[in-house]
């Protein structure tokens, strides 16, 4: 036991040796070797090249997409999965994807063709189409079977629009017309409608306002019809105006000669500038009076310049309309003249008229946020004066100002909708449980309409005799009627009032009526 005890206290003395003293500040080790981390797994060129050759393979072949697609897909990406791909096996495609579409538009580029036509052969018995087309096919085939991941399609589509020329883009954007009923799917949309918008509102910043006006307002009815109405990307919740949109004029006049009246160009266009911001005519009432005292000043020179209504200023306008698309006014002083001759110049400036006064006469949510009563009484004289001016400006004044009413009318729908925070148009019928369900049982068919009725017609052979019938219930006296009341109300009874018959609405009402035939001057009594 000493040995024992001697062998403790050395062991313990050792461990006192080795253990830092307590004022020992903290040591940092800046030196110390990195620490061993799972290894990542890192997709190798070789993979990359084999969905390269694979898919360069795919495209050559003049076959459907249906019929390619799933089988290059396994050749090339070789998945744990048959028939679908998991998150890695898609990021690695798509990469492929993306360098095969990138050298395929750089070898158009190189040979001098379009690139939705390079490849493309004219054998017979060939489909036509380039090599890009039948690898979108592919891989449009792919994202609509479920087999890669539903947005694989749309990146493809921006990656090709943006290294794509501007008229390569007109056949690309062709091809996502034709294909808008598979893009639009729910599978599909939900993954990329936003890589989607983002493409389309790419393509307007490049294009023209002046001069792509036709590609431009395709690509707005491309999104008009892929995106639903409730769609609040597409929807100016705020009601912001465009105030960038401005109307550059002549500030001084100048020596050329012309005799016009430079105050009146200035009034005249000085109108653009309440046009772009009408939000301002209410918070500035200074602004108003400015805008009321220049409107009027133009449509009075409208008025006191009446226009011909003769059939060769007709057949001009009539032509000019198929051929010409008025982008931005043209402001020069020395214009102003031919202008004002001008009918459809006369109708812009009328209609925006229209649309201000009815912008100004919305209903808002408080009475706070709308127009003054004065203000609305000057807006709608104002807006009968405009009217007439667009009934007499020739051709067909009359059809002219009811076209523009009722789309006007139809304005207020929408200015509702969005007042009353963009409520979804879609409404969706729900679907029946497909359930076994026993057949109903036929419901009886009585005689006189119901069961009593038919009982009681039952109750005697011959039923005018069951009417003086001595068993039949009758109505009882009214004094043994309410007996059981009495009997409620003696104290020596001992009934509990939570029992009382008074308590009951059917008897009182039973009784009430029994009194009022039996005994008309007692129910009459003040002591009822």
């Amino acid at each position: 036991k000493e040995g024992r005890k001697e062998g403790r206290a050395e062991t313990e003395r050792r461990h006192l040796a080795m253990a830092d003293p307590p004022h020992q500040p903290l040591r940092i080790h800046l030196n110390q070797p990195p620490r061993e981390r799972p290894p990542v797994h890192i997709s190798c060129h070789a993979e990359r090249d084999r969905v390269l050759e694979v898919f360069r393979e795919a495209i050559s072949r003049n076959a459907p997409a249906s019929a390619v697609a799933v089988p290059a897909m396994q050749e090339a990406m070789k998945p744990q999965k048959q028939t679908v791909l998991v998150q890695d096996e898609n990021q690695l495609l798509e990469n492929g994807l993306r360098t095969l579409l990138e050298e395929l538009v750089g070898a158009a580029v190189d040979a001098g063709e379009p690139a939705m036509q390079h490849g493309r052969s004219v054998d017979e018995g060939n489909d036509g189409r380039g090599l890009i087309m039948r690898l979108l096919d592919i891989v449009l085939y792919l994202c609509e079977r479920g087999h890669v991941e539903g947005g694989m399609i749309f990146q493809l589509l921006e990656d090709l629009t943006e290294v794509s020329t501007m008229k390569d883009c007109k056949e690309v954007f062709g091809y996502i017309e034709s294909k808008q009923e598979i893009l639009g799917k729910p599978e599909l949309f939900g993954r990329g409608k936003l890589v989607m918008l983002r493409t389309c509102n790419q393509l307007l910043r490049r294009l023209s306002k002046a001069n792509d006006v036709v590609f431009c307002g395709r690509i707005l009815m491309f999104l008009a019809h892929f995106f639903p109405l409730s769609e609040r990307s597409a929807v100016n919740i705020k009601g912001v105006f465009n105030t960038s949109n401005e109307t550059k004029y002549e500030k001084e006049p100048t020596n050329d000669g012309l005799s016009i009246d430079f105050n009146f160009y200035k009034t005249f266009w000085s109108l653009q500038e309440h046009f772009s911001n009408p939000a301002t005519l209410l918070q500035n009432p200074l602004r108003w009076q400015a805008f009321s005292s220049s409107l009027e000043i133009v449509l009075d020179t409208f008025e006191a310049q009446p226009l011909g209504d003769d059939e060769e200023t007709s057949s001009h306008l009539d032509e000019r309309d198929n051929t010409i698309f008025d982008i931005k006014y043209l402001t020069s002083s020395k214009l102003m003249s031919l202008e004002l001759r001008d009918p459809n110049f006369r109708r812009y400036v009328l209609v925006q008229c229209l649309i201000i006064f009815d912008y100004l006469k919305t209903p808002v949510k408080t009475d706070k946020e709308g127009p003054r009563e004065t203000l609305r009484e000057e807006v709608r004289a104002r807006e009968v004066h405009v009217k007439k001016l667009l009934e007499s400006t020739p051709p067909k004044g009359v059809e002219f100002l009811a076209s523009i009413e009722h789309i006007l009318e139809r304005e207020q729908n929408w200015v509702w909708w969005k007042r009353d925070g963009c409520p979804p148009f879609e409404r969706f019928i729900s679907e029946k449980k497909a359930t076994h369900e026993l057949p109903k049982k036929r419901r009886a068919r009585w005689r006189l309409g119901n069961k009593e009725l038919s009982q009681l017609w039952k109750w005697a052979d011959q039923n005018p005799n069951a009417l003086t019938d001595p068993q039949r219930v009758k109505m009882p006296p009214v004094a043994e009627y309410w007996k059981p009341l009495a009997e409620d109300m003696d104290a020596m009874a001992g009934i509990e009032a939570e029992y009382h018959h008074k308590n009951n609405r059917v008897y009182c009402w039973k009784g009430l009526r029994f009194s009022a035939r039996q005994d008309l001057e007692g129910f009459s009594r003040d002591e009822l």
